[in-house]
């Protein structure tokens, strides 16, 4: 009888997270605001050994110019500032691998990129796993968060979309224990989701994430840690 109770919460708290997805109104601009921790796409300068959201969405343009083949997560490293130095160099701007206004000027504009469009239930349903899963830890931990669900979309061992992935079975303890849809996610956690969805993955590529400290399943452990942020582990 008690398994068969449990089982029944876990059904009405995904039919409560689905209504809530199609029922929810929200402020479109809030949902474009600005974070206190990365400045949005465009808004600074761009050198090698930066990252954030504003990073992804560049090597999103480099690619969309022909001039970046890698994967896209948010880091400028080496293969980033070689792709920009070889759009200014055919561009005839001042060749230095940094990505300034002049630069970012000449690149398309960030509605005319297709592999970054995402709908509005696609962010409201990650930033309330992250909401649920993250609300204490800092930006950079939130979006991390949002980042694993992402990568699970492109594997091969998880559905192939946002929501599908987040209510797969016993995947998300907060989609089970109401911290999902109790509260509607705050503006930062509905940041995180957009900065997540564009491609920055502070995680290195991570499938799964958990609170060392409380986590009771032997074997999380066993997989290969890629980077701690704030009390989560993240691993492939």
């Amino acid at each position: 009888m008690s398994e068969i109770i449990k089982r029944s919460g876990k059904i009405i708290g995904i039919l409560v997270f689905m209504i809530l997805l199609l029922t929810v109104v929200y402020d479109s601009e809030k949902i474009a605001g600005e974070s206190n921790y990365y400045m949005e796409p465009g808004s600074r300068i761009l050198r090698e050994g930066d990252e954030g959201p504003d990073v992804a969405l560049l090597q999103h343009k480099l690619r969309k110019t022909g001039f970046f083949s890698q994967k896209i997560d948010g880091f400028y490293d080496s293969y980033t500032r070689e792709a920009v130095l070889r759009f200014q160099s055919e561009n005839k701007l001042k060749v230095d691998g940094i990505a300034g206004p002049e630069t970012l000027g000449r690149l398309p504009a960030a509605g005319e990129i297709e592999q970054i469009t995402f709908t509005r239930g696609d962010v409201i349903a990650l930033a309330r796993i992250i909401h649920g899963e993250a609300r204490g830890e800092s930006m950079k931990g939130k979006i991390a968060v949002g980042a694993v669900v992402k990568n699970r979309v492109h594997s091969e061992k998880f559905a192939d979309n946002i929501l599908d992935v987040i209510l797969t079975n016993n995947q998300f303890s907060s989609l089970y224990d109401g911290q999902a849809y109790k509260h509607f996610p705050s503006d930062e956690c509905i940041l995180a989701a957009r900065f997540a969805l564009t491609g920055y993955d502070p995680t290195g590529g991570a499938l799964f994430f958990y609170n060392p400290d409380i986590a009771n399943l032997e074997w999380i452990s066993t997989r290969p840690v890629l980077v701690k942020i704030g009390d989560h582990v993240f691993a492939r």
